[in-house]
């Protein structure tokens, strides 16, 4: 088992990647804390792992707060007496995400909050359980959009993931003497509701598809494999890089360095 005897937090762990991750960290042997704002579809993550022989809690917190991401940090500690990985997952992508000329201010806002504030508050509280761990795996989801532009307008969201690949570039840095790895996880364009909801017409969802060499969706348990390798010690020399994961559309479209 790859994380067998480690605690593992991942936000947004109810629906998508997050629930994908939450359920193949388990079946790995972490204990597992599924943090969600939804309170049903986090617990039935939890009900699923227990189901199956794991270890698993739910904590319902808006990442958006300082006080809720505190608090799931000391939670997960008090339960389980240490924390090892956190995947910062959690995020949106609204329907009223346009252009620049189009998006709305309160869109614009709350895209950034989530998006870009709870990664934040993630690690700013859990940098010093892993501390206390003796070190760990920081995961946070960016995109493949961090690298190059949708093809579908959505400002707030693109440049929401920019902002979490150079966030993670600086805090791999700063903590590498710690053992505390820190990488950024680039999915492509996935068949997950967060996006089949903002792909809400055949059109966008052929725009999106005629860019992806492999010609399909992504599945989340495709980027919860993915991200499975961040967080174990198969990646211990891994720290402040950016893993693809999007069926060739950088390789593509991005001119390498």
């Amino acid at each position: 088992m790859r994380l067998k005897n480690k605690v593992a937090l991942i936000t947004g762990g109810g629906s998508g990647i997050g629930k994908a991750s939450c359920l193949l960290f388990a079946k790995e042997g972490a204990r597992v804390v599924v943090v969600d704002i939804s309170e049903e579809s986090a617990a039935m993550v939890v009900e699923q792992i227990k189901s199956a022989g794991g270890d698993a809690l739910f904590l319902k917190a808006d990442v958006s707060k300082a006080e809720d991401c505190l608090e799931m940090i000391r939670a997960a500690e008090e339960a389980y007496g240490q924390l090892n990985i956190i995947f910062n997952n959690a995020g949106i992508m609204d329907s009223n995400d346009d252009t620049a000329e189009t998006t709305d201010e309160d869109t614009w806002d709350r895209t950034m909050q989530i998006n870009v504030k709870g990664v934040w508050l993630g690690c700013k509280y859990a940098i010093p359980a892993l501390r206390r761990a003796g070190g760990g795996s920081i995961v946070n989801t960016a995109s493949f959009v961090a690298r190059l532009g949708a093809a579908t307008a959505q400002i707030a969201y693109t440049t929401s993931k920019g902002a979490v690949l150079a966030f993670t570039r600086e805090l791999a840095v700063i903590h590498a003497r710690e053992n505390i790895r820190v990488n950024a996880l680039c999915p492509g364009p996935l068949k997950t509701e967060l996006l089949m909801k903002f792909l809400d017409t055949e059109a966008k969802k052929n725009r999106r598809l005629i860019h992806i060499p492999m010609g399909r969706f992504g599945e989340a348990v495709e980027i919860a494999k993915a991200a499975l390798f961040l967080a174990s010690d198969d990646s211990s020399f891994m720290t402040g890089s950016e893993l693809l994961v999007d069926g060739g559309i950088t390789a593509a479209y991005v001119t390498p360095e």
